[in-house]
């Protein structure tokens, strides 16, 4: 046989967490044909990749680039660090199911604006992403709040038992046509007053599907074991896995409370199916929300509509700067975005060392000053944690992007280096990997990745998008 790629004496690191194997890989069409220590064939073309990592293709596990996707299809921003698939439609906020009238509701408006929400089911949307065939594979799950939209008379009240009836129809018909579970955003206002039966009652749809349950919790402050405890009794109910977006103890006075969260995790796990996800860093980003203002750290503004001169500079400063306080500030440049230093880094290290954990960038890319996780997760987490901090082994931070994450989110095919799976590939340099990306200057390209395979087509290399894009909608893996 003739490959299309036949990639020699490659360190490759499989995507199961175990060490690491010199071997050839050969790729015909969009799959792995072959993996031994020699092979001897023709191909189309030969790379030497003595000296480099080959992995698998990263999964960015929590992304909200439902939109930015279909707009920007050479998606440089995930392609640049290894990501060959996202997984969009978290935190209770998806394109897809969105019937929207003459707004779009906060925080749905992370995604895009009015006009671009034209996916009224998920096949509508798995058509256009087939169509255009972005750098990235995307998979997704339903918002909550997106359904909620749909139906109810007021997102600040509970859903009614019509609305609930409603909401359980287009759920169906979303994981019938290969979603891959229900998403929750509970501490946002419109969301934050439905009740926990109303998400139970939503997710009793998942059990036959055996979707996934996942959580943007009520709280990530002072709360956060009652809302543990509440994501843990909706999996319960269900009888479904429960993923936990982001895990966080936000707030100065929870800084050290992952001890006791992971510890409940650990707990809870023996009993039922708990994971989470986390991006590597102290700081996170969203809307400026008025009730997270405070002194206990910085905070720093991506965007204001009213002022947009004050994007890149901290709440205090501009607060000193108009001589006023933080809180009347921050009202004066709503609507605005802001990137919260909430976190302490030893919880943002104990959440990433945590077997149940995996990695997701929770990038916002329709951020004009993005946090640096939309361009530089994956090579912070290889680079700094992995190589130069020693937080876990090569293998074992692989295997949170990578195999681990196909499993978690049932993505056939995906996750691994076996033969007859899908050819998504990252060739790295593993002494070279690093982030480049900085909350000063966001919008930087890893580096260290030397090519990235979607499918079998090289999608990048030499720090440049080629242009080539084999990108596919993926459905959850049938049971």
């Amino acid at each position: 046989m003739k490959y299309d790629y036949l990639l020699k004496n490659a360190t490759v690191f499989d995507g199961s967490g175990n060490e690491s194997f010199i071997s050839d890989v050969a790729i015909k069409d969009d799959r792995i044909a072959k993996i031994s220590p020699q092979i001897i064939a023709d191909a189309d073309i030969t790379i030497d990749c003595t000296g480099l990592v080959l992995s698998p293709g990263f999964i960015d596990v929590h992304t909200h680039d439902d939109l930015i996707v279909v707009q920007k299809p050479d998606y440089i921003e995930k392609t640049s660090q290894g990501v060959t698939s996202i997984i969009v439609g978290n935190c209770g906020i998806s394109a897809v199911c969105a019937t929207l009238r003459d707004e779009v509701p906060d925080p749905i408006d992370l995604l895009g604006s009015l006009d671009e929400f034209v996916f009224p089911d998920l096949n509508a949307y798995k058509e256009k992403i087939n169509q255009i065939s972005p750098s990235v594979n995307v998979g997704t799950l339903i918002g909550h709040t997106t359904l909620r939209n749909n139906c109810v008379e007021s997102l600040l009240k509970p859903a009614t038992q019509d609305n609930i009836e409603v909401m359980k129809s287009k759920l169906v018909e979303a994981l019938e046509q290969g979603a891959l579970g229900l998403s929750t955003g509970l501490s946002y206002g419109n969301a934050i007053n439905s009740s926990t039966e109303e998400i139970c009652a939503l997710s009793e749809v998942l059990t036959a599907y055996r979707g996934l349950y996942a959580t943007h919790m009520r709280t990530e402050y002072d709360g956060i074991i009652g809302a543990m405890e509440e994501a843990f009794l909706v999996g319960r109910h269900a009888k479904v896995p429960v993923q936990i977006s982001h895990h966080k103890c936000a707030g100065a006075k929870n800084w050290g409370r992952t001890v006791e969260t992971l510890g409940l995790i650990d707990k809870c796990r023996l009993e039922q199916d708990i994971s989470c996800d986390c991006y590597p860093y102290r700081a996170g980003s969203s809307n400026l929300d008025l009730s997270q203002v405070t002194a206990d750290y910085d905070i720093l503004i991506t965007w204001s509509t009213p002022h947009p001169d004050m994007s890149g500079k901290t709440l205090e400063e501009i607060a000193v700067a108009w001589s006023t306080d933080i809180h009347l500030a921050a009202a004066r440049l709503q609507p605005a975005g802001a990137i919260y230093f909430q976190m302490h880094e030893d919880d943002v290290r104990r959440v990433l060392q945590h077997p149940s954990s995996m990695v997701g960038s929770d990038g916002l890319p329709r951020d004009p000053n993005p946090h640096p996780r939309l361009w530089g997760t994956f090579p912070r987490v290889l680079g700094h944690y992995s190589r130069d901090e020693k937080l876990f082994s090569l293998a074992t931070a692989i295997h949170k992007m990578t195999g681990l994450s196909a499993q978690r989110f049932s993505l056939s095919g995906r996750g691994f280096i076996k033969e007859n799976y899908f050819a998504d590939i990252v060739l790295f340099d593993a002494n070279k990997i690093n982030a480049t990306a900085t909350f000063e200057q966001p919008k930087q390209r890893a580096d260290g990745i030397e090519y990235v395979f979607v499918n079998g087509v090289v999608a990048y290399t030499d720090k440049q998008m080629t242009g080539n894009r084999a990108g596919r909608f993926m459905e959850r893996e049938k049971n």
